[in-house]
């Protein structure tokens, strides 16, 4: 695994542990040899993340519509800033260039962001490994909202087991390098069309 792209927050958000996960989280790419796709801004746990991956010696490549380019403060330390016109570039542009994808804390944009990789792979568009990195909690009610998803037959066990869950950078890291896909059967049976 070459690259990884990070999804998270452009705030802070309001634990310590928040911004202690982001820079872990980029000590451990450069640790790996791994270098970040993210989202490009400079600030929150994405200017975190970025700082602490180029710091320790990862390239770090930041994607970013001009339409926030201003409001995320696009970082101009980076190995490589690209300004693209739509959300749409943004994400397609991270997903060709990642060969997996870590969410840590963030809002709706990270949300949507881990979402969209887990359709896809759900759908066979890609078979890149993806995690959460659920620093401090964040992301326990989200699991158990996932896990309800399954019992209530929206969403196979198989699928829900995609998502790689750790509280550990390094963990993490390990465990989507270590991923093989699952070989997917037709998404719908007969049956259920």
């Amino acid at each position: 695994m070459q690259t990884i792209c990070v999804f998270c927050g452009s705030s802070p958000g309001v634990k310590h542990e928040y911004a202690v996960g982001a820079r872990e989280l980029g000590c451990v790419l450069a640790k790996k040899n791994i270098n970040l796709v993210y989202g490009g801004g400079r600030v929150g746990l994405m200017g975190m993340v970025a700082d602490a991956a180029l710091a320790a010696g990862s390239k770090v490549t930041g994607i970013i519509p001009r339409s926030l380019a201003d409001k995320e403060i696009a970082h101009q330390g980076l190995t490589d800033l690209r300004i693209v016109t739509t959300m749409h570039e943004r994400k397609a542009m991270m997903s060709e260039l990642s060969d997996g994808f870590i969410a840590m804390p963030g809002g709706f944009g990270t949300l949507e962001e881990l979402f969209e990789v887990v359709t896809w792979a759900q759908l066979g568009i890609h078979t890149k490994p993806f995690g959460l990195l659920n620093v401090a909690g964040y992301y326990d009610g989200l699991i158990s909202f996932l896990d309800h998803s399954v019992e209530q037959g929206f969403v196979p066990l198989r699928h829900r087991e995609m998502i790689i869950v750790s509280d550990d950078a390094e963990e993490l890291v390990e465990l989507l390098a270590a991923y093989r896909p699952i070989p997917e059967e037709k998404w719908l049976s007969s049956r259920q069309t």
